[in-house]
């Protein structure tokens, strides 16, 4: 068994079981005893991050059987990259959870937590669609009771929005798997690969219909048009931290195209090479300017926030539907980016939530919150790198995707939605600064603002800092996701390293 495969997906489900028999101790005991575990989380994913960037794949073999006839885990360089991401987000998540004592307001958020976890790193390391559902299905079902943490209405109405959706996913998911199945008689992901290269025509029709509706699956999860309708409700309506570690949710959905369609429908695929290619450029381009419409006609800031993610989803789809190595070099980088800092977004909404009484996070005039220049100067900077202004990180990425596009078909569509959202986004949260930190009401003689929990607050720095170092160490880094683009690219290396890994004890 390979350790730094094996860890990232064993220590949340241990952890999970260990919380929950921890609960009879109290809630501090579960704080001090989770932090401990999210602080190994990372140091072993930051170790799978160091053994897979060596150039290899890792390959585990569940039940010492071969594959594909055994259960498959495989760690490489976009597997590592999204397994130390999640466990960077999730730290952020949980220590402002405790300090703010979101934790409290309900029932096993501790587990549910962890449970979250197990599932978001087994579906970046599973090597075969039908456990990549499975997966799913675990991270649903914790997502399902950490969206309605601490109950309410609005809560209760987005998280039925959000079971009934993924529910008809689920369900596609299913036809989907079980139509390749039929046909190709395999689901293990590098042998699946191989079946397509092999297709008679007669079967490539229904091949595709079923990798296409495979593709609507994802789309769900990863919020793409027209399938995003329950990301705002969801998102602005839970709370903030559990809407922060959602920041990772539809980045799973876009990893699943880009492994699985990226792997079976690649280059090797003769007459079905990239059939999804087109279709997800053309939906991430219409998903970049609604939810620029969104963020321009949201009434609160928290789904204001929600919408912005929704437009780093699009920015994401347009990258992967260019379909060549340097693109998915820069959607790897602008990942990153997008998903640490829309979770610190939606963590500084809670905090102006918090600081505004009765007014909340809605988009009015208002007394002003504690300490504005602190608070605003975040914001303003958080707003700056999503938004994609220079010199964040956001421009960056960006930056990286236009450059890849510049001999795509489709360029100056692409160039058109990039700036025109960009610019739409950028008056809207503008707009939204001048609400929340200028256009201040006179607060009563007797009205003294809440002062922010710094300790919280630390956890919204720490996930800032992290675009200031993306730009800093931009060369280094783009040399990790240029190889790792690289190694996406080479499926002949991901299924023959897959199919020949041999079990324990037999002679290759």
């Amino acid at each position: 068994m390979s350790l730094p495969t094996a860890l990232p997906v064993l220590l949340p489900l241990v952890g999970g079981i260990l919380l929950l028999f921890l609960r009879p101790a109290g809630i501090q005991t579960q704080r001090v005893v989770h932090l401990s575990l999210i602080f190994v989380l990372v140091i072993a994913t930051l170790i799978a991050f160091f053994s897979a960037n060596q150039g290899g794949y890792e390959i585990m073999l569940l039940g010492n059987w071969q594959a594909p006839f055994g259960i498959v885990m495989v760690l490489d360089r976009m597997s590592s990259i999204m397994l130390l991401l999640t466990a960077t987000l999730a730290s952020g998540a949980l220590w402002y959870a405790i300090k703010t004592d979101v934790d409290r307001q309900g029932e096993h958020f501790h587990v549910l937590f962890q449970l979250q976890l197990f599932g978001l790193n087994g579906a970046f390391l599973t090597g075969d669609v039908f456990n990549l559902f499975v997966f799913f299905e675990i991270l649903l079902l914790a997502s399902y009771g950490l969206l309605l943490h601490g109950g309410g209405r609005l809560r209760t109405r987005a998280g039925l929005h959000y079971v009934v959706i993924n529910l008809v996913g689920s369900t596609l998911f299913l036809f989907a798997v079980g139509a390749l199945y039929g046909i190709l008689g395999t689901l293990n992901i590098a042998d699946m690969s191989v079946a397509v290269q092999n297709l008679p025509a007669e079967d490539r029709g229904v091949v595709a219909a079923a990798g296409l509706l495979l593709l609507v699956v994802f789309g769900v999860k990863a919020a793409m048009f027209p399938l995003y309708l329950w990301l705002p409700r969801a998102y602005a309506y839970t709370s903030a931290p559990v809407a922060a570690l959602f920041a990772i949710m539809t980045k799973v959905g876009l990893y699943a195209i880009i492994r699985v369609h990226g792997t079976v429908f690649g280059e090797e695929a003769g007459a079905l090479a990239f059939i999804h290619s087109d279709w997800v450029l053309a939906a991430g381009l219409i998903t970049s300017m609604l939810a620029a419409l969104g963020v321009m006609a949201s009434s609160v800031l928290r789904q204001q926030v929600a919408y912005l993610v929704l437009a780093s989803v699009g920015i994401l789809l347009i990258a992967i539907g260019l379909n060549s190595e340097a693109a998915l070099s820069a959607a790897i980088y602008y990942q990153v980016h997008s998903t640490l800092l829309g979770a610190a977004l939606f963590l500084l909404a809670d905090v102006i939530f918090r600081a505004r009484g009765n007014h909340g996070d809605a988009l009015v005039k208002a007394t002003p919150v504690a300490q504005p220049i602190l608070v605003g100067s975040v914001f303003m900077l958080l707003v700056i790198a999503m938004t994609g202004m220079p010199p964040l990180s956001g421009f960056f990425g960006k930056i990286m995707i236009l450059n890849a596009a510049l001999t795509h078909p489709w360029f100056m569509a692409i160039l058109l939605v990039v700036l025109v959202s960009g610019l739409l986004m950028i008056i809207s949260v503008a707009r939204t600064g001048s609400l929340l930190f200028y256009s201040a009401v006179k607060p009563e003689s007797n009205g003294i603002p809440p002062a922010s929990n710094r300790l919280a607050f630390a956890a919204i720095i720490g996930l800032l800092m992290t675009s200031p170092l993306l730009v800093v160490f931009a060369k280094p880094l783009s040399a990790v996701t240029e190889h790792t683009a690289v190694q996406l690219y080479d499926s002949r290396s991901y299924v023959s390293a897959v199919l020949s890994a041999r079990p324990v004890g037999e002679e290759r």
